[in-house]
C-alpha cells in the first residue's frame, strides 16, 4: 500500500509542479481553450458498470490544463457473489448489507504528452485529480418469504437472520438511497487519456489508470467478511464531448 500511494503521489509532483517549469517557454497557440466531457466507467472494484464521470477543462498554456470533475461510482465488495432465488429465478447478492456509492469531486490537472495532428491521429495526456469523497452506505432491501406468510416482505439482509433459500430477490438500487449513512473520505487518481476524431469541436477517447480511496473508518458492504477503509482499483473510462 505505501508503495502504491507514493507512485500516485510522485505522479502528482510530476504532472502538476515540474511540467510548470518545462512548458513555460510553450510559444503554440491552443487548440482550445476549454472542454467538457461525459464518460461511462468500469473498474476493477465497480460492478459491470462502475459508475459515471464528467468533466470541464481550461487551458492554463499550450499543454497544460487545470480540470474540474465529478465521478458517481458503485463500489462493491470483491466476494460479493451474485445468487439465483430458488423460488422466483431473481439474482441478488448473498450476504450483502449496504451498497455503497461514492460521489467524487475533483480538481487535477492534464499535461499533453504527444499532441495530434490536425485533423487526425491521437492525443496522449497525463492526467491526475484528486478531491474529497462522499461515501454513501445505502441499506441493501430484498424480499424475503417469512415461514407461514405470502409472498415476501422487505427487509435489509442480515446474512446472519436471512436464509438464501428464502430470498426471492433485491428491491433495486434506488430503495434504501434515503436511508443512507453518509461518510466522509478522500480521494486522488493518476492516468493516461487518449483522444481521438477528427472533428476539432468534439472529443472521444479513454482514459486508463488507478485509483485510491480512503475513509476514516470501515464501510461495511458485507458484515461477515473483512471491509475495506482504502480502497484501490484500476479503472477505464470511455467518454465523449465538446470542446472550444
Amino acid at each position: 500500500m505505501r508503495i502504491y500511494i507514493t507512485t500516485l503521489l510522485t505522479l502528482f509532483l510530476y504532472i502538476l509542479i515540474i511540467p510548470e517549469v518545462l512548458i513555460a517557454q510553450e510559444k503554440d497557440k491552443f487548440d482550445y481553450g476549454s472542454e467538457m466531457t461525459w464518460g461511462i466507467n468500469k473498474n476493477t472494484r465497480g460492478g459491470l458498470i462502475g459508475g459515471a464521470t464528467f468533466k470541464y477543462s481550461t487551458a492554463i498554456n499550450a499543454r497544460h490544463y487545470q480540470t474540474f470533475g465529478v465521478e458517481i461510482m458503485n463500489i462493491t465488495h470483491p466476494k460479493e457473489i451474485r445468487a439465483t432465488s430458488f423460488l422466483t429465478g431473481s439474482r441478488f447478492v448473498l450476504g450483502k448489507s449496504n451498497y455503497l456509492y461514492s460521489i467524487r469531486p475533483q480538481y487535477g490537472r492534464e499535461i499533453v504528452l504527444f499532441k495530434k495532428a490536425a485533423q487526425q491521429g491521437i492525443q496522449v495526456n497525463a492526467v491526475f485529480a484528486a478531491g474529497p469523497s462522499l461515501g454513501l452506505l445505502a441499506p441493501y432491501y430484498i424480499n424475503y418469504a417469512e415461514s407461514g406468510t405470502r409472498g415476501g416482505r422487505r427487509v435489509v439482509q442480515d446474512p446472519e437472520i436471512h436464509s438464501g433459500e428464502r430470498i426471492l430477490g433485491t428491491t433495486g438500487i434506488i430503495r434504501g438511497i434515503f436511508e443512507s449513512d453518509v461518510n466522509l473520505g478522500v480521494n486522488l487518481k493518476a492516468g493516461l487519456s487518449f483522444e481521438f476524431g477528427v472533428f476539432k469541436k468534439s472529443v472521444t477517447g479513454f482514459e486508463a489508470g488507478f485509483t485510491l480511496e480512503a475513509f476514516p473508518n470501515e464501510m461495511v458492504i458485507m458484515p461477515t467478511v473483512q471491509n475495506d477503509a482504502v480502497f484501490t482499483a484500476a479503472y477505464l473510462t470511455f467518454f465523449y464531448g465538446s470542446r472550444r
